[in-house]
């Protein structure tokens, strides 16, 4: 180090946090909020830390706040050591006690509604000094989570293909067909994939990994257009524009029981094998300190979830 550096004042990890909530939001009173900071608090700690580090990291106007050159560049580092810092103080607690403390899951909102019975009830059971704190976010935001240390564990869809992630499936589940009542496939069994490419079939909003899979299956059935322009933000929507007769949907199984409960105008279908399927599985960044606990964690909900309509995986 030298002794120009070493001079310097040490920053602060609330000066850090704050530049690091500045820089992902370019908005003082949003990113204040944030963190639960209030705003000239805030203000005081980048301020604060450009003058320690001797640089100035934020453009300021009357309208809107910019990263400098120096900000774009140090706000990565700052993200990368506010994660370490959070690693620290994960692998602490693991060291103290397994499953106690915070837990950050994380999951999608095609699972949560569906899943998070199950384990919110294994957890109780099992775990009852976990705090388990849940977060419901689209693939995306949740990943980001996880990398920033904003959230331990997740919920989801996969295959990732996502460096420094690894996943731990639980279990397979078919796609299942759900149509109008008038509707010529409601309630057959042994449906072709090929079915697929006339259907008007209805589908999430952007953003939403269940999306990307249907239209992957489609692909795969040798439909090359998007189904609908009619789209969803979420399952519950969706399955009552078919029961207003827009179309058809896919659902996973899990999914069938809660939604399609709530409408007497709907009809499922089940596709012949091999039928369409997603894998769920929990994720955590590889070489998590509590990755032995996320292992049992993992082969409990395995056990927990046999109850469900899935093809529960090996660990």
């Amino acid at each position: 180090m030298s002794k120009s550096v070493a001079k310097r004042r040490q920053p602060s990890l609330a000066q850090l946090r704050a530049f690091a909530a500045v820089a992902e939001h370019l908005h003082f009173r949003d990113a204040a909020a944030a963190i639960g900071m209030s705003q000239p608090a805030l203000s005081g700690a980048v301020s604060a830390l450009e003058e320690a580090l001797g640089v100035t990291l934020l453009e300021r106007t009357t309208r809107k706040v910019l990263l400098s050159p120096a900000g774009a560049r140090l706000a990565v580092r700052t993200k990368a050591v506010l994660a370490e810092v959070g690693a620290l103080l994960e692998e602490a607690e693991a060291v103290r006690a397994p499953f106690t403390g915070a837990l950050r899951l994380g999951a999608i909102p095609t699972v949560a509604p569906y899943l998070l019975p199950t384990v919110l009830r294994l957890v109780h059971d099992r775990y009852p000094e976990l705090d388990l704190q849940v977060h419901e976010e689209q693939t995306a935001s949740l990943l980001d989570g996880l990398a920033t240390g904003r959230l331990d564990l997740l919920l989801l869809a996969v295959p990732l293909g996502v460096p420094g992630v690894t996943e731990l499936p639980l279990f397979d589940e078919d796609f299942v067909l759900v149509t109008p009542l008038d509707h010529p496939l409601g309630g057959r069994a042994g449906i072709g994939r090929d079915a697929l490419r006339a259907l008007r079939l209805l589908l999430l909003d952007e953003g939403h990994c269940l999306r990307d899979q249907a239209l992957e299956i489609c692909r795969e059935a040798g439909r090359a257009d998007t189904p609908a322009t009619t789209t969803a933000a979420g399952l519950s929507t969706l399955v009552q524009l078919v029961a207003g007769g827009l179309g058809v949907t896919l659902l996973p199984r899990t999914a069938v029981r809660v939604e399609t409960a709530r409408s007497s105008q709907l009809l499922t279908g089940s596709f012949a094998d091999p039928a369409p399927t997603r894998r769920i599985a929990l994720a955590m960044r590889t070489g998590a300190a509590r990755s032995a606990e996320y292992a049992e964690l993992a082969a409990a909900l395995r056990e927990a979830m046999a109850e469900l309509p899935v093809r529960v995986l090996d660990g």
